[in-house]
C-alpha cells in the first residue's frame, strides 16, 4: 500500500507537497538552453520591418543608380500677327471681342477723323484745278484772241506809219530851218515807239497763233499728276481708317477701346492663326546633337490630360548671343548656345491652344 508521499505509478518518486504549483511537463528548461514560444512571437514582426526596410533601400540605391530620363519642357505657339494703327483718330467702331472668329476682310476696327477727310476734299478740288488748266492749255489759243492779236498789229501798224509821215514831214522843215529841232526830236522818238509797239504787237499775234509750248504742256500734266498723286495718298491715309482682318484668325488681344485716340503704330488688337500652330523649344547645344529636320518624337500635354501627340521638327535655329548658355569649362573658355527647336504636330490637334506646355522624355543619346 503506498504511502502519501510517494507517486502510485513511480514509488521512487513523492508526490509534490500541497501548496505547490507543478511544472508543465512539456516546458523546456531554460537552462537547457530552449527558447520560450512567445519570444519566438514577439521577433517576428521586428523581422518583417527589417526585411522591408532592407528592401526599400535596396530599391532606392537601384533606382538612384539608374540612368534617369531628361524631361525638357516646350510651349506651343502660333502665328501672332499685331494690327497697328496707320493712322490717328478716334476709335469710332469695335465690333469684335477679345476670342472672336474672325474671317479674312472682317471689319475690326473703324477709326474716325474729319480733318483727314478734308484734307482728301481739298486734294481732289485741286486735282479738279489742274485738269482743268491742262484741258486749256490743250485746246490751244481761241480764235477770239487770235482776232484780237491781229487788231491789235493793224492798229500798231497804223501808228507807225502815222509816226513815220510825221517824221518825213519833220524832217524836211527841219532841213529848211522851218521847223525847231525839238520839234525833230520829238517825232523821232515818237517814231521809235510806233515801230516798238508794232514789233510787240506782231510778237503777240504769232504767239497766238503757235499757241501753248510743249514745255508749258508738260508742266500742266505734271501739276494733273502731283494733284493725283496728292489724292492718292491721302486716300490710303483714309482707307486707313476701316482696319479689316488679313487672314482668317482668333482674336488674342484688345489694345484700344471706342472712344479712345489712337496714334500711327499704336497696337489695336493682335490676332492668332489657329491653324498654324507649332510647339517650340529652346534646348541647350549639347542637346541638340543628332537632331535635324524631319526627325520625330512624342511629347504630352498636360493640359489636355497628358494626351500623347507626335510631331515633327521643322526648324533648328541658334538663337541669339543674349540667350541663356552654359561654359564648359571653369576659365570660360568655351560656351553652349542655345538654339530653337520648332517642331509641328503630324496629325493636328484642334484643341491645342498657344501658351500651353509640353514635355517629352530627352533619350541620354540626346543629352
Amino acid at each position: 500500500m503506498a504511502t502519501a508521499g510517494q507517486n502510485i505509478n513511480d514509488p521512487g518518486k513523492s508526490q509534490p507537497e500541497i501548496g505547490e504549483r507543478a511544472s508543465p511537463i512539456d516546458s523546456p528548461d531554460p537552462a537547457c538552453g530552449g527558447t520560450p514560444p512567445a519570444r519566438a512571437v514577439a521577433r517576428a514582426p521586428a523581422i518583417v520591418v527589417a526585411f522591408i526596410v532592407i528592401a526599400i533601400v535596396g530599391l532606392s540605391l537601384w533606382y538612384l543608380v539608374q540612368p534617369q530620363p531628361l524631361l525638357i519642357q516646350g510651349e506651343a505657339d502660333a502665328t501672332r500677327i499685331d494690327i497697328a494703327a496707320r493712322v490717328d483718330g478716334r476709335v469710332g467702331q469695335r465690333p469684335v471681342s477679345r476670342g472672336d472668329n474672325v474671317a479674312a476682310g472682317q471689319l475690326l476696327f473703324q477709326i474716325e477723323n474729319p480733318e483727314l477727310l478734308a484734307k482728301l476734299r481739298e486734294a481732289e478740288a485741286a486735282m479738279a484745278v489742274a485738269a482743268a488748266e491742262l484741258a486749256h492749255i490743250e485746246a490751244g489759243t481761241r480764235e477770239e484772241v487770235i482776232a484780237q492779236r491781229k487788231a491789235t498789229v493793224d492798229s500798231a501798224l497804223a501808228n507807225l506809219t502815222l509816226a513815220q509821215r510825221t517824221y518825213d514831214r519833220i524832217k524836211e522843215l527841219a532841213a529848211s530851218a522851218n521847223a525847231p529841232l525839238q520839234r525833230l526830236d520829238e517825232v523821232t522818238n515818237s517814231l521809235q515807239v510806233a515801230q516798238r509797239s508794232a514789233d510787240q504787237a506782231k510778237l503777240a499775234y504769232q504767239e497766238a497763233i503757235a499757241g501753248y509750248t510743249p514745255e508749258e504742256r508738260g508742266v500742266a500734266r505734271a501739276n494733273v499728276a502731283k494733284a493725283r498723286a496728292s489724292i492718292d495718298t491721302i486716300r490710303a491715309q483714309v482707307d486707313e481708317l476701316v482696319v479689316k482682318a488679313p487672314v482668317s484668325a482668333q482674336v488674342y488681344q484688345i489694345g484700344a477701346e471706342l472712344g479712345e485716340y489712337v496714334s500711327p503704330g499704336v497696337p489695336l488688337l493682335s490676332l492668332v492663326d489657329l491653324s498654324d500652330v507649332w510647339l517650340r523649344f529652346d534646348l541647350r547645344e549639347d542637346l541638340v546633337k543628332g537632331l535635324k529636320v524631319g526627325d520625330r518624337f512624342q511629347m504630352r500635354v498636360p493640359a489636355l490630360g497628358d494626351r500623347l501627340i507626335t510631331a515633327a521638327i521643322r526648324v533648328i535655329a541658334a538663337k541669339g548671343e543674349y540667350a541663356g548658355w552654359r561654359a564648359t569649362r571653369a576659365t570660360g573658355d568655351f560656351d553652349l548656345r542655345t538654339f530653337e527647336v520648332r517642331a509641328y504636330p503630324v496629325d493636328p490637334v484642334p484643341e491645342l491652344r498657344p501658351g500651353m506646355s509640353v514635355y517629352a522624355e530627352w533619350r541620354g543619346d540626346k543629352r
